[in-house]
């Protein structure tokens, strides 16, 4: 019991140094670039928390004439209030791609600019709303998240925190997957079914794994933990943890020189 409520409090510290660290940003940006000042006070400055902002990001970007970005804020906002643990992935989410892209100096970055954490924070939303027997919305949103940022997961589908999806583009997973914590996706990543079987027909992705560009990982299957597919393999049978695989159909390489390959993001396979 204790542990949980270490864990918890953990996390919740996460999100607190994630939004101080953004709002500082923001505040020394705005005063490096006084053209974009109104663009930081709009997006962080005038927010009073990571979840506004951060509500406030998805909402702009989804906005259609079906839903202007007011009434989508509202859905995302009530999300909130019902499962706190929505921001805590977000912020959780955003400090792995700080620590895992190299080409991201601020926490403020994916917040603003990346299309791939807005896609995995979108698809939070449209989960939730899964969850809670809100299907035809939860497909609505999941086709504006789809058309925005070329991202197409089913709001189905479990996903866990400290996920990265980096360029994002491409990247497709089934209803009935599952993907651990700690899980880094490459752009044209799909955790696919194999053909037209009904029930559970999607990949099982443990804690840790690097899935490589343009790797297709297909039908009920399990990638065991700290595993490394890499790019372009076609996946069709169980990987075993920290083993390397690769290959059309995918074979074993050899062990993984990381525990976590998805924190170290290396995608060289030759010397594994």
């Amino acid at each position: 019991m204790n542990s949980q409520k270490e864990n918890i409090d953990e996390e919740l510290d996460i999100v607190e140094k994630v939004w101080t660290n953004i709002q500082q940003e923001a505040q020394h940006m705005s005063e490096k670039e006084p053209m974009l000042k109104t663009f930081f006070w709009q997006s962080i400055l005038s927010k009073n928390s990571f979840g506004e902002a951060l509500s406030f990001q998805i909402a702009s970007r989804l906005s259609s004439e079906v839903l202007n970005a007011t009434l989508i804020e509202q859905f995302i906002k009530n999300a909130y209030e019902n499962d706190p643990n929505i921001i805590i992935s977000g912020a959780v989410d955003l400090s792995a791609v700080v620590k895992r892209d190299p080409a991201v100096v601020y926490y403020s970055t994916p917040l603003l600019y990346l299309k791939g954490y807005h896609a995995l924070q979108s698809y939070r939303i449209s989960h939730w709303l899964w969850q809670n027997d809100r299907k035809e919305t939860a497909y609505f949103f999941q086709n504006l998240i789809s058309t925005t940022f070329g991202v197409d997961v089913h709001p189905a589908a479990q996903i866990g925190k400290g996920i990265m999806f980096d360029h994002a583009t491409g990247i497709v997973i089934g209803e009935t997957a599952i993907v651990g914590d700690n899980v880094s996706f490459l752009h044209n990543v799909t955790l696919g079914g194999t053909g037209h079987e009904q029930g559970d027909r999607h990949p099982k992705v443990h804690s840790g794994v690097l899935l490589g560009a343009g790797a297709s990982v297909l039908g009920n299957i399990e990638i065991g933990e700290g595993a490394k597919i890499g790019a372009g393999s076609v996946v069709l049978k169980n990987v075993r943890p920290h083993t390397t695989v690769a290959g059309v159909p995918a074979k074993e390489i050899g062990l993984c020189k990381s525990a976590m390959p998805a924190m170290e993001m290396d995608q060289n396979i030759g010397n594994d």
